[in-house]
């Protein structure tokens, strides 16, 4: 027989003992639906759209809840319901809590950050570490601190209001670093605010299909000089940043500990726990120690600090919302004091307004993905084992069905007679994860949005931004895309709601510097 005979005769055995091999697998059941994939490149341009939230949507809607995409040899399923994202990502959660474990992990310097860790006993201790101090119980405790960190915000948005996002970052960082770290920050030119912003900036690496590397992960060893591989210096950078977080953030923790500074901080408590306990894995713990510190900033700048600054596009955006919160503040409070967290049942509309701020413009829209590790029989479709799971949170968010109206920032959907309705869907269980992997500082954040959003309607009005003729600018809300995404444009004009405001302020944190 020919060669070529025997190569065909080959081709065609080992073809048909694979579909055999296939079929038993799936039983027969089909992947789920999607659009046609090129050879080789699969489905990469769908991965790489513009807003992908709302493209995917667009998917769903001409496929299914599931939709099936392939890109460079990788399965991955888009979930666009909220019934698919429970059916499995909640009630299968022991075998879709994995995470990707994407090469471009350890290119950044993300080994450590505990919430991309793979579904293991490693990422169980880390969560157990991090849990036991941002419980619900254990997160008022850092109440007042929050609360302190909010009045120095003002304070700086009263000095200085058009540098609105430098402000909330150091907010929502001054913060983090006083309960994690136990020291405080300068309000200018801190390395550590600093280090870690470049550490967060990381996250932009994983929006799906932004580098090539993460489906060819040999272009990991092609030299930064190479053209087309400036992502190399990205990449330097950030894994140095993640590096400083975790070993001289912690070397501080400990030089304050001697004379009591950073006793009472989360790491110097993991620290003096190690010591008592004796564990004979000491290295191990530290490791874990570290990764809780650099995973806390990051963790929580998701929900707090850029959710702070979509707040600041809905006031602006939407002035009959801001009235009609000061008002509660204004009956509930009074003009003599700040709000303070004690204050939150009396605030129903709020509570209802930091809920609508999760909803309208989530700042993780596709999460952080999931991993199937098993293969999975769903709705008659057959997911293989190693199917990334992108849940669309977005997508969730604004489903017309569950929220109607969504693209409008509406607060009086969650009231009911002037309360808030428990029967109302909470964006909550979207916006803060899945299954196993939700987020474990939710009620952290929570607590920092509330008091955040509550102390700036008590004391400032916000309003559009002007032209240097006084003439207002139009804004409109569009998120930069990244794995946590930001308001492209959050500008706005920030002026006290009275002298008294101002005076509340300043009585309540002074200005520490000379002013010109």
């Amino acid at each position: 027989m020919p060669t070529w005979a025997v190569a065909v005769v080959l081709l065609i055995f080992s073809y048909t003992f694979s579909r055999a091999k296939w079929y038993r697998r799936s039983r027969g059941l089909p992947l789920p639906p999607g659009p046609t994939s090129w050879p080789f490149l699969g489905n990469i341009s769908d991965m790489r759209k513009p807003q992908p939230w709302k493209s995917h949507r667009e998917l769903c809607r001409k496929y299914g809840e599931i939709v099936y995409l392939s890109v460079m040899g990788q399965s991955i399923a888009i979930l666009g319901s909220a019934r698919v994202l429970s059916e499995l990502l909640e009630k299968r959660s022991a075998v879709t809590s994995d995470h990707p474990q994407s090469v471009l992990i350890p290119l950044t310097g993300q080994s450590g950050n505990f919430s991309l860790m793979p579904h293991t006993s490693w990422w169980r201790r880390h969560r157990r570490a991090f849990w036991q101090y941002f419980l619900p119980a254990a997160a008022t405790q850092y109440q007042p601190i929050q609360s302190k960190s909010t009045q120095v915000f003002l304070r700086k948005l009263l000095d200085d209001p058009e540098d609105l996002v430098n402000h909330i970052r150091y907010s929502f960082t001054a913060a983090v670093v006083k309960i994690v770290y136990g020291f405080d920050v300068a309000e200018k030119n801190d390395k550590c605010i600093a280090m870690m912003e470049k550490d967060l900036e990381a996250g932009d690496a994983f929006l799906p299909g932004r580098y090539y590397v993460e489906f060819l992960p040999f272009l990991r060893h092609v030299p930064s000089w190479v053209p087309g591989a400036g992502f190399q210096k990205d990449f330097a950078e950030w894994r140095h940043a993640a590096e400083w977080v975790r070993n001289v953030m912690l070397q501080k923790t400990k030089d304050g500990m001697a004379d009591g500074r950073t006793s009472q901080s989360v790491i110097a408590k993991l620290i003096e726990r190690l010591s008592k306990e004796g564990s004979s894995d000491v290295s191990e713990q530290l490791e874990i120690v570290k990764n809780v510190g650099l995973t806390s900033y990051a963790a929580g700048a998701d929900t707090t600090y850029a959710t702070l600054q979509t707040f600041f596009v809905a006031m602006v955006l939407y002035p009959e919302v801001q009235k009609r919160a000061q008002a509660e503040l204004d009956a509930n409070v009074g003009p003599d004091r700040l709000p303070d967290h004690d204050d939150r049942a009396n605030l129903p509309y709020i509570n209802a307004l930091v809920k609508e701020v999760l909803r309208w413009a989530p700042v993780l829209p596709f999460s952080i993905p999931h991993v199937a590790t098993e293969d999975i029989e769903y709705d008659g479709y057959f997911i293989p084992a190693g199917t990334v799971l992108i849940p669309n949170t977005w997508a969730c968010l604004h489903d017309p069905e569950t929220y109607p109206d969504p693209d409008r920032f509406i607060p009086e959907r969650f009231l009911k007679d002037g309360n808030l309705n428990s029967d109302a869907p909470d964006p909550a269980r979207f916006a803060f994860g899945y299954g196993r992997r939700i987020c474990p500082g939710r009620y952290f954040a929570d607590n920092s949005l509330f008091i955040n959003i509550a102390m700036v309607l008590h004391t400032f009005n916000v309003t559009p931004p002007v032209d240097k003729n006084g003439e207002p600018i139009h804004i409109e809300l569009k998120m930069a895309e990244g794995l946590i995404c930001y308001p492209e444009d959050c500008r706005c004009t920030i002026k006290p709601r009275s002298e008294q405001a101002r005076q509340l302020i300043l009585a309540n944190a002074p200005r520490t510097e000379p002013q010109a």
